[in-house]
């Protein structure tokens, strides 16, 4: 069986499963499978199928068939032109959060603490693209902790980027130019609407605080004044349908400057505040 063959008979399985791009996801896992880049699969379709690959691919597509998601099937995601190491202890990075990436790097900053960090791919991201930056993440999880340590390490940042065990703001001394952040705000009556790859296979912990699903953001709002410099940014990321509420916890906590930011799609993305 050729590379091409393999594809054609894998695609349809997918698509009855429910996988809703089937032919991306199944490119991706034969490339794995074969462990070529994604965009060398091209060249490499009509060789024939070694059986190790053979094997690795039919165990792949098990698992996608079972809805795990792809970058938790072959490791990794790529963020904001970067490859990330994923788990299934960390939230997969989603494109739309590179809007919060996006608007941090418009203004220059010497320090930075990311809320919640998972794969540390915010973080990483802002410390790949500001050189003389360092910054601490903080997770309630050890395991995604290790990810993101991993991730820093691959990346040549770890020397510049410190990682700690704590719930938001617990434990943190000192100020920073930047706090950023991408919460749990799925409200918990939304949670039976996620999609399976979300639901069943993402941590729960980084998806959901409960209740109406803003919870984090009315403790970083009420914490991040304490912890900015005079002039410093508070940004979060927020689902489509709560910028006003956040915005409005925001100017509460006494933050100027208050903006909802929208994604590519034009939807709400991120809320951003300056300490004045």
């Amino acid at each position: 069986m050729t590379g091409t063959e393999a594809l054609r008979a894998a695609i349809p399985r997918l698509q009855t499963a429910g996988v809703q791009d089937a032919p991306r996801d199944a490119r991706l896992l034969l490339a794995h499978a074969m462990a070529i880049a994604p965009d060398r699969l091209t060249l490499h379709l009509s060789d024939p199928l070694a059986p190790e690959a053979a094997a690795r691919f039919e165990a792949a597509l098990a698992e996608r068939i079972s809805r795990r998601p792809v970058s938790q099937i072959i490791g990794q995601r790529l963020f904001w032109g970067r490859s990330f190491r994923v788990t299934s202890d960390t939230l997969d990075p989603r494109p739309e959060t590179e809007t919060l990436v996006a608007a941090a790097l418009e203004e220059p900053f010497a320090r930075v603490l990311d809320l919640g960090t998972g794969t540390g791919a915010i973080l990483l991201s802002l410390l790949a693209d500001q050189p003389q930056a360092t910054g601490l993440a903080v997770d309630l999880s050890p395991a995604a902790l290790q990810v993101a340590r991993q991730n820093a390490g691959t990346l040549g940042l770890a020397d510049r980027a410190e990682f700690r065990l704590s719930d938001w703001f617990t434990g943190i001394e000192g100020r920073f130019d930047l706090i950023v952040s991408n919460p749990p705000y799925i409200a918990a009556a939304e949670m039976a609407e996620l999609s399976p790859e979300v639901r069943d296979w993402e941590p729960r912990l980084a998806l959901t605080p409960g209740g109406d699903g803003l919870d984090a953001y009315r403790a970083i709002s009420a914490g991040a004044p304490a912890h900015l410099e005079p002039g410093g940014r508070l940004m979060v990321e927020i689902g489509p349908t709560q910028g006003e509420a956040v915005a409005d916890f925001f100017r509460r906590a006494g933050l100027a400057d208050v903006q909802i930011l929208l994604d590519l799609d034009g939807r709400p993305r991120v809320v951003a505040g300056r300490l004045a």
